[in-house]
């Protein structure tokens, strides 16, 4: 008898080369992979909702596994966090529908970017990236308020790449307030390759009055790479959910 299980899965990705293996080098995938095998007894193949690059973090990764037998989730949960590296934990593990996959029904992926203004915090500085200069929080909702909707975002990922079809949705897109931070929440059917990191390179042109919105608008037509903002660092990031029809 197969099951399919879901399991929620929380990293620190600065210790991983990503989620996706690779030989040689650590990654979450290869973590995640070796315990599950210990544990099951058996080998297993995973769906990723999101592939994260090196550096990201995530709090509400999903992934999907088919498996022989139908093990118990609560003793799964408990197996796992006796064998898994303290930098990836699985949260929670449930009894999917027989089909689910992780990659391929989820209709949405949500990020965050921890942006710290004013003076730094080195409590933080792992998770932030620390700008200590004046952001114009209305000129940062402007350019956030123009991504949402369909667009070509092939200025928003890197040239070399093996993404063939640029154009996404954005759902929602949004700076919030959070104490001293700034914080893009951003949400869409799916993301190129770096695409959160450079939209963020990009707004904090915008919000520091470099670039007017109006230029950022002309990006989302298919604009090459050259034409957008630099590539924000990677450890600010994480993938805080993923949503599923239903």
């Amino acid at each position: 008898m197969s099951t399919t299980l879901r399991l929620l899965v929380e990293y620190d990705g600065a210790g991983f080369a990503g989620w996706a293996a690779q030989p040689g080098r650590r990654t979450c995938e290869g973590e995640l992979s070796a315990a599950l095998a210990t544990v099951l007894r058996q080998p297993v193949a995973l769906r990723v909702a999101g592939r994260t690059d090196a550096g990201v973090h995530a709090t509400g990764q999903v992934v999907s596994l088919p498996v022989t037998g139908a093990p118990e989730p609560r003793r799964l949960l408990r197996s796992l966090a006796g064998v898994l590296p303290g930098d990836i934990a699985v949260r929670d593990v449930a009894v999917a529908p027989d089909g689910f996959d992780a990659r391929a029904d989820a209709a949405s992926r949500a990020y965050e970017y921890r942006v710290l203004t004013g003076a730094p915090s080195p409590l933080r500085r792992e998770r932030v990236l620390h700008h200590p200069g004046r952001l114009d929080p209305d000129l940062l909702a402007a350019g956030a308020a123009l991504v949402v909707g369909r667009h070509d975002f092939t200025a928003f990922t890197p040239t070399d790449t093996q993404h063939v079809f640029f154009h996404r949705t954005v759902l929602a897109c949004a700076w919030e307030a959070r104490g001293d931070e700034l914080v893009l929440c951003i949400e869409a059917d799916a993301f190129l390759r770096h695409m959160v990191r450079v939209l963020v390179g990009t707004f904090l042109m915008v919000g520091r009055g470099r670039w007017s919105p109006d230029r950022l608008a002309a990006l989302l037509e298919g604009a090459p790479r050259p034409a957008a903002g630099p590539t924000a660092p990677a450890h600010p990031l994480t993938l805080v959910g993923v949503r599923y029809p239903g």
